[in-house]
């Protein structure tokens, strides 16, 4: 049916901006149908109208309506397969739509995502899906109908592989062989090689062009490219062109020569292409080599080296060349003078004579068999000549190994006449070998050959050498092969060869020499004779068979098991002491150097040579005086000449030995007798010799030096100071000199000489110093870097002094080089010196752990002295990066991933001295006041944590004293630290040092220096805190630290915790600046503490607690707006009643507090009369009974000058008596006054209630026992819990404030009225008089308690509760907990226990449901379990409680919506809802919450649904349509950032799928499936594994029916279940797994579902390259088609963030590219993959770039 114009835009208008849902649904719904007819039957027809096509586009996809968009999708897709099927596919989706607007370019976004109607993905997403093209078509026919796909790109990407592509190829994995990673490496030349296999050609002129491109690429990258080529030349030398053989034979002789220096690996990797280009083109590799092998130059090592092993690859092609190779080689070998040189061209004779006598054995094969051997023995006995008489004398023995070697197989080409005439002085020289070389291998391979010779011309001089030869090698096999090393091994079966051939020779001599041996009591000559034995009867039998009979007499010789053990001799000997003779010599030295004439002569410059040796230093001192004589005199004779002429005196020392040792030295000037002057001298007098522009600088300079030390003695002499000025010295004569070359020269000699002073430590750290300051002068920066790196790797970490003077150098170093010298140090770090073994025990590969903390020790120090060093404009940029970080590394330490505490001392101390440096530094710098330093916390919890382990009761370290340091400058920092941070710093501090044991004082009665510096290090500490917060509120919480140490039952740590209050009071009174008149509001509360110790039993507590008094009420001056320097009349009589204060009389000591309180009485605001009275009364019961009674005067002082503000009714009478109770506990007066509490509150309730209820929190017992007097007449006890609910629910629970004001969220503090409300609640239902109360009102009590706990998790005390509370709990006087959430929980249990619910107060118990309910992260889950308790346990009162809970939806805090919620939801688990008939309205309840604007309701109230599957099973099916509408809304909630309400839709899916109906379910399948593949990536565990789980339902409940759109979802999520069963966390794998297994019946494969069940059950183990090898071959095998997409998916995975899913990603592709066939290319994007695989290859992880390349190896298929 076909439409006409008109009636088509007719019924577009159903679809017009007016259109009602309804009505665009249905029409929607038909528009398929509609448009069929449209289209002509073929192409060239009219087609209708395609650009009315944009209006119904745009306007359908505008629609909020979900079910309106499916009905536009299914219809939409419809006419995307009848224009395709009719030719209109280009026109229709196309053309036809023109320029979208941004509505319809979003639907057609949605509408091309691989047939996924329901999608809410948009153009820009970055997922796989949403690149598909165009719309597959899924109309019907199954799986591989819904996988074609149509797209213009792989037609035209379908032509052959083109060179370019195989070059690209090529390129990429050669600029990967630059990884840095072992493996990445291998795998990078493995693919190279697997390449090179299937494109010979291609590969070796890619190798080629790579290496001719990159000269500078580093030799052993170019080694390894060198190996492929060799590789791919030994598989494919048939293959192989001239032209590209040439190349390769140039392009490798030009790297195995391009240096004369030795790099093995490198020119041995050329040498190797050149051998086995050789195996087929000799002539052309002959004719290069011959080109670099002329005669009268010396070649190239492996030029040699070269010919050699093609002599032995290519005998037939070589041996031809031999006779004009010899000839040309004979004259070198006189002219070789170096060892390594001679060692080859032995090797190169070895392989020409061992390659002559093979083609001479195989004359019949050979090219040409008219050689002869005499052609080569003149050549073989000349070259013999030179090698045995000559080099075989070599101290070298590398060298006479060698020279073994060649000599065997040359002596077999030796003429018979010269060997015969060689072998009397041969066989000795090579049998004295044995005694030189503890490897013999080679001596008896040679020997073996050698005695051959001798054998095949019948030589006599075998018989006089015999006895030598058998004694020699019978030595060699006695051996004991213990070890069972290799060499060993083999050097006896090479001994067992020599035996043959002389038994072949001599057979009677041999036995004569050997069965005598038998009879030996040596176990070893035995068990060895008898091997020899064995081996010549078998090897020369036919000689050994005539001697059987002697033999076999020979062993009834009884063998008997004799041993002795070696006896191991030495002898000590001592070196006599020689100190007067060497003075004696030194003297005569210097005399005869400054009084002989012409001794100058003589002396000069020899002695010059006794200079540097460490050995002489003792004698350094005359030695330098006589040069200096020596220097002036020659300087007499010739003023402007050298005084040091080199030519020929290389033994001489140079210029930069010379300064380094002189300045090495002078840094111990006194030592020796004065050598630091007489160096010096020596420098001035050297200094043309030194360098030509130091002659005026020096003549100014040292001079000074001299008169410095002229001026002190070694008592006086400040070290430091003086190591200062040498190094200003060596500093001004490097920027005098200012030549790089000299320079680095001299810090060459400096590092040089290093070792040297490991004897002499000070001076050694002085060379570090130097070192350091000479390589911040040097503008070279690779030889810094190269010295620093030489001295990370050669100093002795153990020694302190060491460590110290490595870390001065780096620090200086760094003032003029900072970036190399961090990049160097971080390079050390990085190094095996930290890198864990694979043992458990054996920590650390090289260094034990001992030694590690060492190095660790001197790390830290260096990047201390480089912070404290660097340029300021610098530092702050790299101090948290670099510097820091590099510090924490260093410093931590974990072994199998746990991390261990150092014990080293050292370590410690490190850290915190460098934390000072690099914090001063900070501070110093210009922008360190706003510089952020935010690892501040990290490095203060540290050093926290350096104080907490130090011994408490004693001090014997500066740890403590350091760490202090360190904190104190850190405090000074950006940001501010957090309160807890804070507080856990000053409470360790202050244990720390508070605790410390008193030491006795000394004799003139000070203190150690060690404690009082660690006083003051505290004081500082202390101050710079406080420093931050200049208020009242920094003064309480410094004063609530030092609160405990203030009452402590010890008096020292009193006397000390008063001294420290009185430091930070004088400080906060000098510093505090008040800028507006504003009330000091602890004024009471401090005065109340430091009032009362006024009385104490230790004078100096006493005294200091005075000095608070007067300073606090100094500070109350101030904030009432006097000025600082005002003096109060009334204040300053404190002063004087100081003196009374050090009598121990009580009644002076009382007198003088009752004066204090007077005087605090009349300055103390009467806003603080109340807390100072409550402080003082705490002072009761203090330890210290003069404070108490203190206290007590105070009070009574304090009642009688100002009682006139305490008078009221109600509150005056409980406040007397809650006095009384606490000053006396008889039993009289605590029931009298339960009694007048009850009388009272009969008549006046509130008030009593409203008086109890403004009791200081938390309640102390005696309040808690006027509570329960409330309790004892239900009638009131109703009214008294009627009035707590009222207080409790008719204030805010808590209100929110910020402790500091730059915290990022606010605290929530609870109110005092709902706090004191809840406990005194408790008090009154846990009193057993008030059961009639509590069931009266249990309804209410439950649901206001639930709401209460509901609004204090989290919530805190008020500030000036918490120190009461600690008080209270450390006194004792608290009966229970005033935490708000914690009383709010005791009050329920409470409730439910007097009310008769012992067994839900029991389960929550058992369950740890309490302990839940007060936790923020736990509380959700401990209102379900008492849901779930009061379920079971309480049924009948459900309906009541559930009323009361209702009405909470509509509640303005949201904690109590999410708690009524949870516990509403979690009924529904349970059957008795529905017994008591309640699930309908709980059901209204809980969807009338849906809409709820928090999102943890809305979870909830999914979680309450889902609930029904637990709780009434057989009522899902009748609330399907609505349960599933509900969970599709949680799907599509977009209100929740976090997408936890979507995570909840998606577990309760899973719960309900197979409840409900089939035909609900089918109607939502898609959807579902397309909302839940965006969370298959997500970041979060949790939803990983829900959405790839709840896919594995949605496949199970269609299996049997799956339709083609919902197979397109199944197929779009192949690639990424199987790239997730890598995923890094165990529950998402075993998701992936499931889902797979459901998804295998729906791919219509038995083979893969097979593969599925067997491979992916829960209990059995995967080995993932397996099974995706198998998967990948059947579904290419049945799928070809998915080709491309699974390959476009698998690209989307390189870039995850998971290591493992980006190692498993190039997996999947190489699989694929591996299983599929050829002609299926066009369905890949080369381009893209090769790009994709080639940044891959660039990945920080090593196992991705092994996978990538492994990955690049395999596209050789498309090659």
């Amino acid at each position: 049916m076909r439409c006409a114009g008109a009636d088509w835009r007719a019924r577009l208008s159903l679809f017009g901006p007016d259109a009602t849902v309804p009505v665009g649904a249905r029409a929607a719904g038909t528009l398929g149908h509609l448009l069929e007819g449209c289209f002509p039957g073929r192409k060239g027809k009219h087609l209708a109208d395609a650009t009315s096509f944009k209006p119904v586009l745009s306007i359908c996809f505008l629609s909020a309506w979900d079910s309106w968009k499916l009905l536009v999708f299914v219809a939409v897709r419809r006419i995307s397969l009848v224009a395709e099927s009719r030719g209109y596919y280009s026109s229709l989706w196309i053309s036809g739509v023109g320029s979208p607007g941004p509505a319809a370019t979003k639907a057609v976004a949605l509408g091309s995502q691989g047939g996924c109607p329901c999608s809410a993905q948009t153009a820009s997403d970055t997922r796989p899906d949403a690149h598909r093209v165009k719309g597959d078509a899924v109309a019907g026919g199954g799986l591989k109908r819904a996988v074609h796909v149509h797209t213009g790109r792989e037609e035209a990407t379908a032509t052959a592989m083109s060179e370019s592509y195989v070059k690209r190829l090529f390129t990429i994995l050669l600029d990967a062989v630059t990884d840095k990673d072992p493996q990445v490496q291998e795998q990078v030349c493995g693919a190279l090689c697997a390449l090179g296999d299937s494109q010979p050609e291609e590969a070796l002129r890619a190798c080629e062009e790579h290496l001719r491109l990159h000269e500078k690429l580093a030799h052993p990258h170019r080694t390894m490219i060198l190996r492929v080529m060799e590789t791919v030349v030994n598989s494919h030398i048939g293959e192989l062109d001239k032209d590209l053989v040439r190349t390769s034979i140039l392009l490798a002789s030009s790297e195995m020569t391009k240096v004369k220096e030795l790099v093995c690996d490198w020119q041995q990797a050329a040498s190797n292409v050149l051998v086995a280009v050789g195996k087929r083109f000799i002539s052309s590799v002959m004719e290069e080599m011959l080109s670099k092998f002329q005669p009268g130059v010396l070649p190239h090592h492996f030029v040699v080296q070269t010919l050699a092993n093609l002599s032995v690859s290519n005998v037939f092609g070589v041996v031809p060349f031999l006779t004009s190779i010899l000839s040309t080689m004979l004259p070198m070998l006189s002219a070789a003078k170096h060892d390594s040189m001679r060692v080859v061209f032995c090797c190169a004779l070895q392989r020409f004579s061992e390659s002559t006598l093979e083609y001479l054995a195989d004359l019949e094969r050979a090219p040409d068999p008219t050689v002869r051997k005499d052609a080569f023995a003149t050549d073989i006995f000349n070259a013999y000549d030179i090698l045995f008489h000559h080099w075989l004398q070599s101290r070298e023995a590398k060298l006479r190994l060698a020279v073994v070697e060649a000599l065997g197989p040359m002596s077999r080409l030796l003429p018979s006449e010269k060997l015969e005439e060689q072998l009397p002085k041969l066989l000795p020289g090579v049998l004295g070998l044995y005694k030189k070389h503890a490897e013999t291998v080679h001596v008896s391979k040679s020997l073996g050959q050698i005695l051959e010779a001798a054998a095949s011309v019948g030589s006599r001089t075998l018989d006089v050498q015999l006895d030598s030869l058998l004694a020699a090698l019978h030595a060699q096999i006695c051996v004991p092969v213990e070890s069972s090393s290799a060499l060993v091994v083999s050097n006896q079966k090479e001994v067992l060869r020599c035996f043959t051939v002389l038994a072949c020779c001599s057979p009677d001599r041999l036995l004569a020499f050997l069965l005598p041996k038998l009879d030996t009591s040596n176990e070893r000559t035995r068990v060895g004779t008898l091997q020899v034995v064995r081996h010549v009867i078998n090897s020369a039998a036919a000689q050994m068979e005539v001697k059987q009979p002697f033999i076999l007499s020979s062993m009834k010789l009884p063998l008997l098991d004799t041993s002795s053990k070696p006896q191991k001799l030495g002898s000590d000997s001592e070196a006599l002491a020689a100190d007067g003779v060497r003075a004696i010599s030194v003297s005569t030295l210097y005399l005869v150097s400054t009084t002989v004439d012409r001794m100058g002569d003589v002396l000069w410059p020899h002695l010059l040579e006794f200079l540097i040796p460490v050995r002489f230093t003792g004698a350094l001192t005359p030695l330098c005086r006589s040069l200096v004589h020596l220097a002036q005199k020659r300087q007499e004779a010739g003023a402007h000449t050298l005084l040091i002429q080199y030519d020929g005196n290389a033994t001489l020392p140079s210029p930069y030995a010379m300064t380094t040792r002189l300045l090495a030295v002078s840094s111990s000037p006194y030592v020796g007798d004065g050598r630091g002057a007489a160096s010096l001298r020596l420098l001035g007098v050297l200094h043309r010799d030194i360098h030509p522009m130091l002659g005026q600088r020096w003549a100014t300079a040292i001079p000074l030096l001299l008169e410095h030390l002229d001026g002190h003695t070694e008592e006086t002499l400040s070290r430091k100071e003086w190591e200062e000025k040498l190094l200003t010295f060596l500093q001004d004569t490097l920027a005098v000199v200012s030549d790089n070359a000299w320079i680095c020269q001299l810090s060459l000699e400096m590092c040089r000489q290093l070792p040297s002073y490991d004897g002499t430590p000070l001076e050694k750290n002085f060379l570090y110093k130097c070192i350091g300051a000479t390589l911040g002068a040097a503008s070279s920066k690779e030889v810094v870097r190269k010295h620093l790196q030489e001295l990370l790797g050669a100093a002795r970490f153990q020694e302190e002094s060491e460590r110290e003077g490595l870390a001065c150098c780096f620090g200086i170093c760094a003032s003029s080089h900072l970036d190399d010298t961090l990049a160097q140090l971080e390079d050390f770090v990085k190094s095996d010196v930290f890198r864990k073994s694979a043992g458990i025990f054996n920590i650390f590969k090289d260094r034990s752990e001992k030694e590690v903390e060492k190095v660790k020790s001197a790390l830290i120090l260096c990047y201390g002295h480089v912070a404290a060093r660097a340029p300021r404009e610098l530092l702050l940029a790299r101090v948290e990066s670099d510097i820091f970080r590099n510090m924490s590394q260093c410093f931590s330490t974990k072994v199998l991933g746990i991390k261990v505490e150092t014990k080293d001392l050292a370590l410690r101390l490190c850290l915190a001295q460098s934390v000072c440096m690099a914090s001063q530094a900070i501070r110093s710098s210009s922008h360190g006041s706003s510089f952020q330093l935010l690892r501040k916390p990290e490095l203060v919890a540290q050093m926290t944590e350096f104080i907490k382990a130090e011994p408490p009761d004693s001090l014997r370290t500066p740890m403590r004293k350091k760490a202090m340091l360190a904190c104190t400058y850190l405090a000074s920092l950006e940001p501010e630290l957090e309160g807890q941070a804070q507080a856990d710093l000053i409470h360790s501090c202050l244990h720390g040092v508070m605790a410390v044991l008193p030491e006795p004082e000394g004799v003139d009665g000070h203190q150690e220096p060690l404690y009082l510096d660690t006083v003051q290090a505290l004081k500082d500490l202390l101050t710079s805190l406080l420093q931050r917060n200049m208020t009242p509120q920094g003064l309480q919480v410094m004063v609530e630290h030092l609160r405990p140490w203030i009452k402590s039952p010890r008096g020292h740590e009193r006397a000390r915790a008063l001294g420290l209050s009185a430091c930070l009071l004088q400080y906060f009174l000098k510093h505090v600046h008040v800028s507006a008149l504003v009330p000091f509001h602890n004024l009471g509360l401090l005065l109340g503490l430091f009032s009362p110790r006024c009385a104490d039993l230790w004078p100096a507590t006493r005294q200091e607690a005075v000095s608070c008094v007067y300073s606090l009420l100094y500070v109350q001056l101030g904030y009432e707006g006097f000025s600082r320097d005002y003096r109060d009349d009334v204040v300053e009589q404190l002063l004087t009643l100081k003196d009374s204060l050090l009598h121990p009389d009580p009644a002076i000591l009382f007198h003088t507090c009752h004066s204090i309180a007077q005087i605090t009485g009349k300055r103390l605001p009467p806003d603080q009369l109340i807390s100072l009275l409550l402080t003082l009364f705490e002072s009761l019961g203090d330890p210290d009974k003069n404070c108490s009674r203190a206290a007590t005067v105070m009070i009574n002082c304090l009642l009688k000058e100002r009682g006139n503000v305490l008078l009221e009714k109600v509150p005056e009478i409980v406040s007397v008596l809650r006095s009384k109770l606490q000053e006396t506990r008889g039993e009289h007066v605590l029931q009298a006054a339960q009694h007048s509490v009850y009388v009272l509150a009969a008549r006046h309730h509130a008030a009593v209630v409203s008086s109890l209820l403004g009791s200081p929190l938390p309640f102390d017992s005696h309040t808690c026992t006027l509570w329960r007097a409330l309790a004892v007449e239900p009638g009131l006890t109703t009214q008294v819990l009627g009035l707590l609910l009222e207080k409790m629910s008719g204030d805010v629970p808590f209100k929110e404030s910020r402790a500091f004001l730059l915290s990022s969220a606010p605290d929530r503090v609870a109110t005092l009225l709902p706090l004191a409300a809840t406990c005194a609640l408790y008090e009154v239902a846990s009193t057993p008089a008030s059961g009639p109360a509590v069931l009266e009102l249990y309804p209410q009590l439950f649901a206001a308690l639930l709401l209460r706990v509901s609004c204090t998790v989290g919530v805190q005390l008020p500030r000036n509760l918490q120190a009461k509370e600690r008080k209270s709990a450390s006194s004792g006087l608290a009966s229970r907990s005033l935490e708000p959430c914690s009383s709010a929980v005791d009050a329920l249990q409470a409730v439910l226990l007097r009310g008769g619910n012992d067994d839900v107060v029991q389960r929550m118990e058992l369950e740890g449901g309490w302990q839940l309910l007060r936790t923020s992260a736990g509380h959700e889950e401990g209102v379900t379990r008492l849901a779930s308790a009061m379920a079971k346990f309480a049924g009948p009162r459900l309906p009541l409680m559930m009323k009361a809970l209702f009405a909470t939806h509509s509640s303005v805090y949201e904690v109590q919506r999410v708690s009524s919620t949870a516990f509403l939801a979690e009924l529904l688990s349970s059957n008795m809802v529905n017994d008591l008939m309640l699930l309908e309205s709980l059901l209204d309840n809980l969807l009338a919450r849906q809409k709820d604007v928090c999102a943890r309701v809305r979870r909830l109230v999914l979680r309450g649904l889902a609930n029904i599957a637990l709780g009434s099973p057989d009522k899902v099916r009748a609330h399907g349509p609505q349960l599933l509408t509900a969970m599709i809304g949680g799907l599509d909630d977009g209100d929740d950032p976090h997408s936890l309400v979507a995570l909840e839709a998606m577990v309760g899916l899973a719960r309900l799928l197979d409840l409900v109906e089939a035909w609900d379910l089918r109607s939502v399948l898609l959807h579902v499936a397309v909302r839940i593949r965006p969370f298959f990536d997500s970041e979060k565990m949790e939803f990983r594994s829900a959405s790839i789980r709840l896919f594995g339902h949605l496949n199970k409940a269609c299996q049997g029916g799956c339709e083609d759109v919902f197979l397109e979802q199944v197929v779009g999520g192949l690639a990424p279940l199987l790239l997730h069963l890598q995923d890094p966390q165990p529950p998402v794998a075993a998701a992936c797994r499931f889902a797979l297994r459901m998804c295998g019946p729906n791919l219509e494969c038995e083979e893969l579902a097979a593969i599925f069940q067997k491979h992916l059950q829960e209990d059995r183990g995967l080995h993932f390259g397996e099974f995706l090898n198998i998967t990948c071959k059947h579904l290419m095998h049945h799928f070809p088609d998915l080709l491309g997409r699974l390959l476009s998916t698998s690209l989307f995975y390189f870039k995850s963030s998971w290591e493992d899913i980006r190692a498993a990603a190039p997996m999947l592709t190489g699989f694929l590219v591996l299983h599929v066939e050829a002609e299926r290319r066009p369905q890949v994007d080369l381009e893209q993959l090769l790009a994709a695989l080639q940044l891959l290859l660039q990945d920080p992880a090593p196992a991705v770039r092994v996978k990538a390349a492994e990955t690049l190896g395999r596209l050789v298929k498309f090659a």
